[in-house]
């Protein structure tokens, strides 16, 4: 996926892409080619490919969310930055909380926020199990990106909402069947599933859009250890 072929594609989800937001992209992209040869941050540097399956794809959430009317999200094991720092840059408003457990991620990350020149990014170095023991019912939104099963995902991000918040869960295929005892443990319901195909290479995607009807009991989520050993 070329620049122009990006810029059609997002089109199509309702986003017109600027000059500045462009700049910004291939910044990042250069940044991440040049970063990966220090520390593995991921398997895809082909800046055509990049655009496709990181910076086209973190955008889809568009096609199950109005982010325009948020205000505060968290990506969880955020990785390389996707889908958070994408998000943030066509959706400048967002009080961004990026969460990874890797140090080195963090640092990276922290090189992006200021070489784009992004507000109001918090960078925290954490486990998503601790950082949701301390940090309950605090966002909007929280997105994780192909980030382990789907009712353990439940209990590390479901915490973290606000009553009525949603967790935009980025799966590969549709797992959400799996997560029925932990919805009901958490108090939550799947608002909507969406399935489609990216552009071009037509591999699958699925959003998982799950609202949060009640507060967490306290006891959630538990020890990595404990979700391990038996996850809800």
């Amino acid at each position: 996926m070329n620049i122009e072929e990006f810029k059609e594609e997002v089109l199509k989800l309702g986003i017109s892409v600027t000059d500045d937001e462009i700049i910004k992209l291939e910044k990042y992209a250069d940044l991440l080619k040049e970063w990966n040869e220090k520390i593995n941050l991921t398997a895809i540097t082909e800046k055509n490919e990049v655009f496709l399956k990181h910076f086209y794809d973190s955008l889809t959430l568009v096609k199950i969310t109005n982010l325009s009317k948020i205000d505060s999200l968290c990506d969880l094991g955020t990785g390389a930055g996707f889908p958070g720092i994408v998000l943030k840059i066509f959706f400048p408003q967002l009080k961004l909380t990026l969460v990874d457990a890797l140090n080195k991620r963090i640092k990276f990350l922290d090189i992006i926020v200021k070489e784009l020149g992004l507000k109001d990014v918090t960078l925290v170095h954490a486990r998503a199990e601790e950082y949701g023991r301390d940090h309950r019912e605090c966002f909007d939104v929280v997105t994780a990106r192909a980030l382990s099963s789907f009712p353990v995902l439940l209990e590390y991000g479901i915490p973290l909402l606000k009553v009525n918040g949603h967790l935009i869960a980025m799966r590969g295929l549709d797992d959400s069947s799996d997560g029925i005892n932990a919805l009901k443990v958490l108090n939550s319901k799947i608002n909507k599933i969406l399935e489609f195909k990216l552009p071009f290479e037509e591999s699958n995607r699925t959003l998982v859009d799950v609202i949060k009807l009640e507060k967490t009991n306290s006891k959630y989520p538990r020890r990595y250890a404990e979700i391990k050993k038996k996850p809800l």
